[in-house]
């Protein structure tokens, strides 16, 4: 059975982030997930996390620094040392919320660039990083970001990102599949879901256009094919309400019919 995880750096951003896990837990969630937890400390996410009875599903691999424009360090050459701390520092934030999953970005690479250094430094890294989130029991994952929302993103496809995993040959890097980027790139994310389903160990979801609420027909098809095929990971909700968050959710009424939730 599927689970739906609201993910808190989209979903409530009218209330703190700290604030933001009760307001996930009252609407009726059992899961969260965001991007990245390193601005706070680990005792007091945890903490968060215990008080209001809510799991912990993902969060992101430091992404260098954001506000310079970076998106991950695994693809970028010269920057391996750094990624390896940020893989340690991930692992024990994992360790001590409990997710199971830590999603891998891979960076932006300049316009033009003869993709075969990076991809020859993306497999190394990401063979580094499953190496040592296996230790932990962990998984990491990686997913194709659309390039109008993230320009150069050197990850753009799920064919793409199967190929580098039969590159690496980790047995715990398994794909990240978020509908909205598949459908921004004129894939069909049914279409993709039916091709990839073996090797996706998290789903994501948002509506088309806007990224808002994923109450389009093409999500709804989408969820409703998930919850035929059994499919028990979870559905990390990374969309933008149009509104108040709880005011949207209406949607997630019918996203599986065994639970119902939030």
């Amino acid at each position: 059975m599927m689970r739906l995880a609201a993910n808190l750096s989209f979903l409530f951003a009218d209330a703190p982030f700290m604030a933001r896990f009760a307001r996930a837990a009252k609407a009726g969630f059992d899961t969260v997930e965001f991007l990245f937890p390193y601005d706070q400390n680990p005792a007091d996410l945890r903490a968060a996390l215990d008080e209001t009875g809510l799991a912990q599903a993902l969060f992101n691999l430091p992404p260098g620094n954001w506000d310079r424009g970076e998106r991950g360090l695994a693809a970028l050459p010269g920057r391996e040392a750094e990624f390896h701390d940020s893989v340690v520092q991930a692992i024990r934030y994992a360790g001590a919320l409990g997710n199971r999953l830590i999603h891998c970005m891979a960076g932006v690479v300049p316009e033009g660039a003869e993709r075969l250094a990076f991809e020859d430094v993306y497999g190394r890294n990401l063979a580094f990083a499953c190496s040592e989130a296996s230790k932990a029991g962990l998984t990491i994952t990686i997913e194709p970001i659309n390039p109008t929302d993230m320009p150069g993103y050197f990850l753009q496809s799920m064919d793409d990102a199967s190929r580098i995993m039969d590159r690496v040959g980790a047995d715990n890097l398994k794909l990240q599949f978020d509908a909205y980027h598949a459908a921004m790139i004129g894939r069909d994310p049914l279409a993709e879901w039916r091709k990839h389903r073996d090797r996706i160990a998290h789903v994501q979801v948002a509506g088309l256009p806007g990224r808002h609420e994923p109450d389009t027909q093409r999500m709804t098809s989408l969820l409703d094919r998930l919850a035929a095929d059994g499919y028990a990971g979870f559905v990390g909700c990374e969309y933008r309400p149009r509104g108040r968050t709880e005011e949207g959710l209406g949607w997630a009424q019918n996203a599986d019919p065994a639970q119902r939730r939030p």
